[in-house]
């Protein structure tokens, strides 16, 4: 696994975009995508990134936004980024084609703990888009499966049809990963689980609480819930990590626009242990 602070943008760096070229364009959900990038320069090779971490991507003449990494080809050299298409850099991005060139600066920020979870028994929490940045640890996970105990990913939406890389989940559980889906509603009845993330972990029964690492992602108040429920199963608050989203502008912890508390998101962040958040999670509009 790669050594984080390794991986974070030094010097000027950490303002200058380097230029990318969008090489596929794949429709996930409804107003999703994931967009493939590559270095306009080939000579530049892979990229490097840590599993949790976000890139900065800027459209000349609209501003950056904050996109966590989602994936990555087997090389590196093809980078992904699963966009939801709500605002207006976001709206800009669903507008461009294959071989459109964007600014893309990063890594940056604290990614998923893996090291920790090395022989552990690992559950992941996925919410809606929160998926996005939890995918690269489940492909990180099968590359060294034999590293860890049981994996389990508890996956929420609201119907089935916004479910996020379900074409995926016949090829982890051949991998032996647990998959459990819930959605709000089930409107053609094909059977799925009705209900939230956290109604799926009080159903749950860890084999060993205290050897187990969560890792969740989601709304935030999915995530709140979801870590109530994990510490009632007896896992510590310490071994329950989640991944913040606020305004980030500068990515760096400079502007304070993503400050949560005496903690910068963008910096210190996006992934938290739950006992340096679960105070802050108490105070709504934070």
């Amino acid at each position: 696994m790669c050594d984080e602070s390794s991986l974070q943008p030094q010097g000027s760096s950490v303002w200058l975009p380097q230029v990318v070229v969008i090489e596929s364009i794949l429709p996930e959900v409804a107003d999703v995508a994931t967009y493939c990038v590559r270095h306009r320069d080939e000579s530049q090779g892979s990229f490097a990134f840590a599993p949790g971490q976000f890139n900065m991507l800027y459209i000349p003449g609209c501003g950056e936004v904050a996109i966590s990494i989602s994936g990555a080809s087997k090389d590196g050299r093809v980078l992904e980024h699963t966009i939801r298409h709500t605002g207006r850099v976001t709206n800009v991005i669903a507008s461009l084609q294959p071989g459109a060139e964007i600014g893309m600066r990063g890594p940056y920020g604290r990614a998923w703990p893996l090291d920790q979870c090395c022989g552990k028994n690992i559950v992941l929490l996925a919410g809606g888009l929160g998926f996005a940045p939890l995918k690269p640890v489940i492909e990180s996970v099968l590359r060294e499966r034999q590293k860890y105990g049981s994996v389990t990913v508890f996956i929420g939406a609201r119907s089935p049809e916004l479910l996020l890389f379900s074409v995926d989940y016949p090829r982890w559980k051949a991998c032996d990963i647990e998959i459990q889906v819930t959605v709000d509603r089930d409107p053609h009845n094909l059977g799925y689980v009705t209900g939230v993330v956290p109604l799926l972990i009080d159903r749950w029964q860890p084999s060993n609480s205290i050897e187990t690492v969560a890792l969740v992602c989601g709304p935030e108040i999915m995530m709140e819930y979801s870590a109530r429920s994990l510490l009632k199963k007896g896992l510590k608050a310490t071994s329950i990590y989640v991944s913040l989203e606020r305004n980030m502008q500068c990515a760096v912890g400079f502007c304070g626009h993503c400050q949560l508390g005496p903690t910068f998101v963008c910096k210190d962040g996006p992934v938290l242990s739950y006992d340096r958040v679960q105070n802050a999670f108490a105070v709504r509009d934070l």
